[in-house]
């Protein structure tokens, strides 16, 4: 049986960075885009131009750095696609052109609400309105450029005859991919895929156009409603990685290729993703978006490939395929094996790294040799887990991030009484301060030195207390989670922490940010992922 090509849009940094506390910066989201390419995506949206200057800076950087690589691509034969979202109207869409314009291949996803809930209480317009402004839209974008998206947002809510008509006209209007988003999550598998078989079937013109599925995880079934869609004609799915969104998120990507891998035969499609990236691009996507996924996820969590039981590790000795559908390989998962250790030099840490795919200047390798080899003292075994986690924990050309930099932390702490911390930041925006009677350590600042200490109920509260009077901020902690890499009493530890600002309006407050950091202490490891989400918040509010 003829396989169809079945593409794959994915929308982790514009409908992924949508979930609350995740902001990436320009470089994030370049370094992301460069994963996704060399993974074999075909389409990027890489952000909603219209929102932001930051995101419009961010769509065009990855239009002009992304757009045109080819690295890891040959057997695409093409670069990936750099599509931006945009609202139904022209200073929207022409936005969003002048982002992407830059890449070889661009798109512009235009959407317009259907559902007569959304017509009569958010746009307050009728059925014909929605029509006559969906193909204003999409034509004035044919103008721009060919490959134009549109979707009828809360399409799974909409009326199936107003979909048909509708769906018709952006067609006619030059719409050349038609996405039918479950915008809620309400839909179950066999509805979902019906819906799809009954637009292909009475939509005007449909064989015209590529259908996809975009579906949020409301109910859990995001993953079970776009395979059914495939079933239905579907030949675009749009995902995120590690399933990261709005609300509950959005379909996984990772879990959408391994079913279509384990499937063969049963769905008439293939694809160009290269699995072996799906673990690193994970990783990268947890630790600059600040938000871990649960250990028993599927695919990447950290349990996905952990045997508990003896009739399992039983098994799995005797023949893995008795307990594992997919070889922990095939998706990029690093081993836990020794391979490296305190004598290991810069040669062979920089072939691991490029083994590993991490790509590093020769500056940025220096502080990551020095800060490996602070590690290979206090641990005895590094894995290649190690070495992810703790080049994650490196923001990769993100200096101008860094507004405060960690310079000492001083615990003291018992039983049954308050903890004190004492901590040390240096305040890279102000200049330094000199005087005779500095020592060494202080005239060799980056900027103003900062000391001061707090009391609190136990020493990770007492150092975020401290820092809060360093700053001058009053922060509030919204989410706090402790991860190990690894196993042992010498395990790294991963720290994922997630802030907001008390402020006297609304919309700063409402403001959360992630921050992570990695160390084998794990107060070092909480403190420096709080400076991170407070100095992410920093560089959000110098760029609005």
């Amino acid at each position: 049986m003829a396989k169809d090509k079945l593409y794959i849009f994915d929308t982790t940094l514009r409908d992924g960075e949508q979930s609350p506390g995740v902001n990436l910066t320009a470089n994030e989201k370049v370094e992301i885009a460069k994963l996704l390419s060399k993974m074999g995506v075909d389409i990027c949206e890489a952000g909603f131009p219209m929102s932001s200057d930051g995101d419009f800076e961010g769509v065009q950087r990855i239009a002009k750095e992304v757009g045109p690589l080819m690295d890891g691509r040959e057997k695409i034969g093409k670069p990936m696609v750099i599509c931006g979202l945009s609202r139904a109207t022209k200073g929207d869409i022409q936005r969003t052109y002048d982002a992407v314009k830059y890449a070889p291949l661009h798109r512009i996803h235009i959407f317009l609400a259907t559902s007569d809930i959304h017509l009569e209480y958010k746009l307050k317009i009728d059925r014909a309105e929605c029509v006559r402004r969906a193909v204003e839209a999409v034509a004035f974008a044919k103008t721009l450029c060919d490959n134009i998206e549109f979707s009828p947002e809360d399409a799974a809510r909409s009326d199936k005859t107003f979909l048909c008509e509708i769906l018709g006209k952006v067609i006619e209007a030059g719409a050349t991919t038609l996405n039918i988003p479950d915008t809620v999550g309400i839909c179950v598998p066999e509805e979902y895929g019906a819906l799809f078989k009954y637009l292909r079937e009475n939509t005007p013109g449909s064989d015209k156009a590529i259908w996809s599925a975009h579906c949020q995880n409301d109910l859990g079934l995001a993953t079970a409603n776009t395979l059914a869609a495939i079933s239905n004609g579907v030949r675009q799915v749009e995902v995120t990685i590690n399933g990261i969104g709005e609300r509950a998120g959005n379909t996984s990507l990772e879990e959408v290729i391994m079913a279509l891998y384990t499937h063969p035969d049963h769905y008439p499609v293939y694809n160009d993703i290269e699995t072996t990236h799906i673990y690193r691009i994970s990783q990268i996507v947890i630790q600059r978006s600040g938000m871990p996924v649960q250990p028993n996820k599927a695919i990447v969590g950290v349990n996905a490939f952990a045997h508990e039981s003896g009739i399992h590790q039983d098994g799995v000795l005797k023949n893995k395929l008795t307990y594992e559908i997919i070889a922990p390989e095939l998706v990029g998962v690093p081993s836990n094996n020794l391979v490296l250790g305190k004598h290991s030099g810069r040669n062979a840490l920089k072939n691991k790294l490029e083994d590993l795919g991490i790509e590093l200047s020769d500056v940025e390798f220096q502080k990551f040799f020095l800060r490996f080899k602070k590690l290979t003292d206090a641990k005895k075994t590094i894995t290649e887990q190690d070495i992810l986690a703790l080049a994650g924990d490196e923001v990769i050309n993100q200096d101008s991030l860094e507004t405060y930099k960690i310079q000492n932390i001083l615990i003291t702490t018992g039983s049954d009484v308050l903890s004190t911390a004492t901590v040390t930041l240096v305040d890279t925006s102000s200049p330094a301060e000199e005087s005779e009677g500095e020592d060494e350590e202080h005239k060799k600042s980056e900027g103003k030195v900062l000391v001061d200490a707090a009391i609190g109920h136990g020493p990770i509260q007492a150092a975020y207390y401290a820092i809060n009077r360093l700053i001058g901020r009053n922060i509030s902690l919204k989410q706090f989670e402790i991860q190990s890499v690894g196993a042992g009493d010498d395990a790294l530890g991963k720290v994922f922490v997630r802030i907001s600002q008390d402020a006297e309006d609304k919309e700063s407050k409402s403001k959360q940010f992630a921050g992570h950091g990695t160390h084998n202490d794990i107060i070092q490891a909480s403190v420096k992922a709080y400076v991170n989400a407070i100095n992410r918040m920093i560089e959000v509010e110098r760029k609005n």
